[in-house]
């Protein structure tokens, strides 16, 4: 879960019984807890420090909790407030869930289920500021049309700049939907051809019998209903760019023609009895393997050569990391403007589901779930009921992979290290509470982490017990 900068998340404690707020700091151990015992002081404390969660009890004196919490919810929004009390009520639960508080937790309070809580409003709030500071980022990018700040994200906008400054072919591969269109127009942005045409041909929409006239043109006659002669696509890029997507779809039995054309710089229009010099540069995109079909006899080995002088990969969405957020939000405020709709953010649980799921339609695949969302929404945020079923309903699996190719199988071993450190992260890297989870004594589950790489060697472990061989032994002993 995220955390601010993997610093220990901040609590505000807040009880009129200092002896429980002792108790709350001495217990609640990894986290940097601060203790006040009025409303005052807690919303003096939370307008001077930086605080992840409050955490406060319902029968404060004065106006109670459920004030503090409508207070903390006008000031700042994003701060999640959990309520604590003795009177676990419908009643008192729904008003305080109305009065802005993020969770609800009865006394006595069972501290591992209360850590656990903590870490997941902590990460609701790191959410919350992510997306209030992706939409003021979004703004700032987009100077090429790709948005982004992810490792791969930089370093695919590195690549296409030294491309961009070559006059060679250049191919692009990558998923459907992860946006080759938009690498190669910025390629063409950025390169000295900008100020020229800019041509984008999808070779698989083609009808097979029309390819090379579209491509190289037609002269006047040339077949049925060719009534007046029509420059191709590749003239029509004369000193900018073309991309040929889809290029894996072309016809076998044309690309020697385009191979000719890209060693000779000339072309022949179907009908035609002339070559005509063109100066266009040529960008390809595929989302097929094209060494495999060139295996196969489906693509010729020279013209593959020819087209991928230069190479560029564009990552599918899911290796983007939290681009994800930035895509979304920068579509939310795209497609609110078209529909008039006051809808600014997008709610903590739905951004997390956006980061979860696979996407394997990739950014077109995001945009169109937002433009749905953004249709059906009717408030100010994205909830996770406005995007399609497939998304609201998924659930990580990243534990096992079922697949038929036994070179994708995996061992028990790396089974069990992936469940392992899935609950790990699942319970907020709690190691006590994982081992319950995992039905494994601490001692084995800090053996194993430590096997794994999750945690340093010298990182402290329970100790061993001289009267207990049993290393599962000790799952009730406290953390």
């Amino acid at each position: 879960m995220p955390t601010r900068d993997h610093a220990p998340v901040r609590v505000l404690a807040v009880d009129d019984d200092p002896r429980f707020c002792e108790l709350l700091a001495d217990t609640l151990v990894g986290f940097s807890v601060a203790t006040v015992t009025n409303e005052a002081d807690a919303l003096a404390r939370v307008q001077a420090f930086d605080f992840d969660v409050v955490l406060t009890d319902l029968n404060l004196g004065g106006p109670g909790g459920i004030a503090l919490c409508q207070r903390i919810a006008e000031r700042d929004h994003e701060l999640p407030v959990i309520v604590i009390t003795a009177f676990g009520s419908i009643d008192t639960a729904v008003a305080a869930m109305r009065a802005g508080a993020y969770d609800f937790v009865t006394k006595p309070v069972e501290l591992d289920a209360l850590r656990f809580t903590i870490q997941r409003a902590a990460a609701t709030r790191a959410l919350r500021r992510e997306v209030r500071v992706l939409r003021e980022r979004v703004a700032e990018q987009g100077a090429t049309g790709i948005i982004g700040e992810s490792v791969p994200t930089r370093r695919m906008l590195e690549r296409i700049t030294k491309v961009a400054a070559s006059e060679a072919p250049v191919l692009l591969r990558g998923e459907s939907g992860a946006g080759k269109e938009l690498v190669a127009r910025a390629i063409h942005q950025q390169s000295s051809r900008a100020a020229g045409p800019w041509v984008a041909v999808n070779v698989a929409a083609l009808p097979p019998s029309l390819v090379e006239a579209e491509l190289f043109g037609h002269a006047r006659g040339a077949f049925t209903g060719a009534t007046e002669r029509r420059q191709g696509l590749i003239l029509r890029a004369q000193g900018g760019t073309l991309l040929l997507d889809e290029i894996g779809e072309l016809p076998l039995d044309l690309q020697p023609k385009l191979l000719r054309a890209l060693e000779e710089r000339v072309i022949r229009a179907v009908g035609d009895d002339h070559d005509v010099p063109f100066d266009a540069r040529i960008i390809a995109a595929t989302n097929r393997d094209l060494e495999a079909q060139v295996e196969a006899g489906a693509f010729r080995e020279d013209l593959f050569f020819r087209l991928s002088v230069l190479d560029l990969e564009v990552p599918p969405l899911r290796a983007r990391g939290r681009d994800i957020l930035l895509l979304a939000q920068h579509f939310l405020q795209r497609f609110a403007q078209t529909a008039g709709k006051d809808v600014r953010t997008i709610a903590p649980d739905l951004a997390q589901r956006l980061l979860d799921y696979p996407w394997p339609g990739n950014v077109r695949e995001l945009r169109n779930a937002i433009e749905r969302a953004v249709t059906l929404s009717d408030g100010v945020a994205l909830q996770l009921q406005d995007v399609p079923e497939r998304i609201r309903s998924y659930a990580r699996s990243d534990v096992l992979v079922v697949s038929h190719n036994p070179s994708e199988l995996v061992t028990l071993d790396v089974v069990e290290q992936r469940y392992i450190l899935r609950v790990l992260e699942a319970v907020g890297e709690n190691k006590t509470l994982a081992a319950k989870v995992l039905g494994l004594g601490r001692k084995t589950l800090y053996r194993k982490l430590e096997r794994y790489g999750a945690i340093a060697r010298g990182e402290r472990r329970p100790e061993a017990r001289t009267t207990q061989p049993d290393d599962d032994a000790d799952d009730d002993e406290s953390a």
